[in-house]
């Protein structure tokens, strides 16, 4: 596949701070790459080394065959951006603002059609301050495609919205996808990482720490397979058979439910048998998160 962005020992510094630290990495043409971590872990920052906006201290950066440090001309009408947190003019309405920000690119999209593919068509009279964050948000993807770029940079796209508005935005992302464009996305969501990226950096202190495709990173897991399951009395010979095969916890301190953390296929199965005969209340068999990983990585979870 076609690399469109190669990063290769990348480094920023402000004073004795290393807010990235030797990090390497690339995109290829069409995928949706995730950079994943906590707030602090060097993400956004990444991200403006690659739009142009930050000078690195080190390191090469080359995005659609530019070197953006030498040639960052050659990318501005290639790429779109949508900062973590975005400002519009107040007393402009949605399709002034888009016009607006098409009339700086030689190509832009139709106005109607940008607003009209995140449901906005009958918003576009309105002001942004009128807008639900929700809204708000979609509305900043799409003014980051007014000039139809060939990779879009999302950076913390559902940060703050309810649960309804992420699901939005990510069938927004996905359609984007399907569009040919390559995704570059920031988050510290794990279950939207594992959703909606083809491959993640997780980074944790300006370095990245493990990079594959999802499902290649949640197999690293010292414990890929888990079951849970409802039971109110336990007897203490299967609870010893179980903690031969798994690792066994009480989820969340309740003594009734129980989670199993298992290393291989073979002792999930005989796992499972031994559960299914206890005739349990409920029961769940399933894989590691990203969040397992990041925890076994990182030895906290990523809202510590």
């Amino acid at each position: 596949m076609k690399k469109v962005i190669e990063v290769k020992n990348l480094v920023k510094k402000y004073g004795k701070l290393t807010a990235v630290d030797d990090i390497s990495f690339y995109v290829n043409k069409g995928e949706v790459f995730g950079l994943l971590g906590e707030n602090g872990a060097g993400k956004t920052t990444t991200l403006e080394m690659i739009e142009g906006l930050r000078r690195p201290t080190s390191g090469k950066i080359n995005v659609l065959d530019c070197d953006v440090r030498k040639k960052l001309e050659c990318i501005k009408e290639r790429i779109g951006v949508q900062l973590q947190s975005s400002a519009y003019y107040q007393f402009l309405t949605l399709s002034e603002i888009l016009s607006l920000f098409g009339s700086f690119y030689s190509k832009n999209l139709n106005i109607d059609e940008l607003l009209e593919m995140v449901d906005l068509r009958e918003k576009s009279s309105s002001y942004v301050g009128s807008l639900s964050g929700g809204q708000k948000q979609r509305f900043s993807i799409i003014a980051s495609l007014i000039n139809d770029p060939e990779i879009v940079f999302l950076d913390e796209p559902t940060t703050g919205l309810d649960p309804l508005a992420r699901r939005n935005l990510w069938d927004l992302i996905t359609k984007i996808k399907s569009q040919g464009k390559t995704v570059v996305l920031t988050t510290h969501y794990m279950e939207e990482a594992e959703v909606l990226c083809d491959r993640v950096a997780i980074m944790e202190s300006g370095k990245i720490l493990a990079m594959d495709e999802t499902h290649k990173l949640i197999e690293r897991s010292r414990y890929p397979f888990t079951i849970t399951f409802i039971k109110e009395k336990l007897s203490s010979t299967l609870l010893k058979k179980l903690k031969n095969l798994a690792v066994v916890e009480n989820i969340f301190g309740k003594e009734n439910k129980y989670l199993l953390k298992i290393k291989t296929n073979k002792e999930m199965n005989e796992a499972l048998n031994i559960v299914q005969m206890m005739n349990p209340e409920s029961l769940t068999v399933g894989r590691a998160t990203l969040e397992d990983l990041f925890v076994e990585l990182t030895g906290k979870t990523i809202e510590d």
